[in-house]
């Protein structure tokens, strides 16, 4: 049974009936899903972002994604600024942790903070963590990183939409290969300059 139920994720008509079934939900399932991968950073956004676009268009998956990701990322970082800070900062602020992502905020200025909301293989809980509880400028952190995942996910759209062709052109899949190539390779750099692996 569990192998018959593995075998049907690697067909396409496993991926096209669901991709049917995703597109009758209307814009609040592919805004939803976007948003809570801010909860569960498991969750493949890059994944997500494909499935939209293919559910969607690349225009409608690309702004029900963007939009999806910057609730979540709202969400998450006024939780830690409002509440946790303001309310539980007395006890927290003991933590040698969290004296850490404090001093690793302080190095980061407007243009470093969008090209970490930016690269899609960086941590994004923990920059909504750590600029979330320390004295980085609320409405500059967040218009920032508005901007830096309006373009990642524009990045990731664009790879969604690659994959999407290449069932009718293979051309499309070496495009989307060196989408993603150079998305990990960017980030990963960008993360070791600024200690985050």
């Amino acid at each position: 049974m569990q192998m018959e139920w593995l075998r049907q994720l690697g067909t396409l008509e496993f991926w096209l009936a669901l991709l049917d079934r995703f597109e009758n939900l209307g814009p609040l399932a592919p805004i939803l899903l976007a948003m809570v991968e801010s909860f569960f950073p498991p969750l493949p956004l890059v994944a997500i972002v494909a499935l939209n676009v293919a559910a969607h268009g690349g225009l409608l998956g690309f702004l029900y994604s963007w939009l999806g990701v910057a609730l979540g990322g709202g969400v998450m970082f006024l939780f830690w600024r409002r509440i946790v800070k303001r309310y539980f900062w007395k006890i927290a602020s003991r933590s040698a942790r969290l004296e850490k992502a404090q001093q690793w905020v302080s190095r980061f200025d407007t243009a470093s903070l969008f090209m970490l909301a930016l690269l899609p293989f960086t941590p994004t809980s923990f920059m909504h963590f750590a600029f979330g509880i320390s004295d980085f400028d609320e409405k500059r952190y967040l218009a920032t990183v508005l901007l830096g995942k309006g373009v990642m996910v524009g990045m990731m759209a664009l790879f969604g939409q690659s994959l999407v062709s290449s069932l009718k052109n293979p051309v499309y899949l070496l495009l989307a290969i060196l989408i993603w190539g150079g998305m990990y390779w960017a980030s990963k750099k960008f993360c070791r300059r600024h200690h985050l692996e």
